[in-house]
């Protein structure tokens, strides 16, 4: 257990569990897919690791996938669940749907732009309108923000994705958004985060000891 001091918040951020699609690397963005049997169980798993942990509230993205493994924590706790739109993972347009090798073949330049880390390219259009990583840097980063400062001295979790977890990540160490994913980002991994004088700070991460077996890293 983590303790809270002052007014400083603490944030667990939390991966959903997995899906189909990230058993076979299909991209899903803003795509709504539900948890399979794996991500049920490790979201089980995740919700009684946590049992014990003093949380305050508990908002998750309002896709099906954060709001399942959402749910799987505040069901053992007897609480409710927040849904917050801009937790979502990030847009991809037209990548959306596709295996990573699909898009390769039917988008080369916008892949290889997305590859070399463009931090400003535009994504082909698809059902959703794509994000930069810039601008789904920003959306996820002052959601985090948001709720930190909504909720002073308190414990929070925020159920998102995998590229929500990532921004978390890069505004905390202060990395630039160009450099590589040198870091993992695992399914219903736990994230420690403090929040302080509105400066967001890591504690922990990828936290899977709950987990068995190995838990699957890639975005989505």
């Amino acid at each position: 257990m983590l303790s809270n001091k002052n007014t400083a918040t603490t944030i667990l951020l939390i991966r959903h569990g997995e899906t189909a699609w990230n058993a076979e690397k299909r991209l899903q963005g803003h795509l709504d897919i539900a948890l399979n049997a794996e991500g049920e169980r490790q979201a089980a798993l995740l919700g009684a690791a946590l049992a014990a942990e003093p949380i305050d509230h508990i908002v998750s993205s309002d896709l099906q996938r954060a709001r399942q493994t959402a749910e799987a924590l505040a069901r053992v706790r007897g609480m409710g669940v927040g849904i917050d739109p801009a937790l979502r993972e990030r847009c991809y347009g037209g990548f959306e749907g596709l295996l990573y090798s699909e898009i390769a073949a039917r988008f080369p330049l916008e892949f290889a732009a997305w590859q070399a880390r463009d931090v400003d390219g535009v994504l082909p259009p698809g059902s959703n309108r794509g994000e930069s990583f810039r601008e789904f840097y920003e959306r996820t980063t002052a959601a985090i923000a948001r709720h930190a400062a909504a909720h002073p001295g308190k414990i929070i979790a925020l159920v998102a994705h995998g590229g929500v977890l990532e921004c978390a990540y890069r505004a905390a160490l202060g990395l630039s958004l160009e450099t590589p994913r040198d870091f993992k980002v695992l399914n219903a991994s736990v994230n420690w985060f403090v929040v302080e004088e509105g400066v967001l700070r890591l504690v922990s991460w990828g936290e899977v000891s709950h987990l068995q077996p190995a838990v699957l890293d890639d975005l989505g």
